[in-house]
């Protein structure tokens, strides 16, 4: 699995609300189908992530807490 990157979004300014929402539902569609096809994969996924990210605790940790 690849590293999770960030990447700075830069949304056209300029959309009429029409325009802007059809985007949003298009997003919204993708999605669905996404976690349709995907869901139990994506949710390990964020598990495997989130494991990643949380410190382990260690008994030979110095900090009080």
């Amino acid at each position: 699995m690849t590293t999770r990157r960030v990447a700075a979004s830069v949304l056209p300014t300029h959309w009429t609300p029409e325009q802007a929402l059809a985007v949003f539902e298009c997003l919204q569609t993708l999605s669905e189908q996404l976690w349709g096809l995907y869901g139990p994969q994506i949710q390990q996924a964020w598990r495997d992530q989130l494991a990643c990210d949380t410190p382990t605790s260690s008994a030979d940790s110095s900090e009080p807490f």
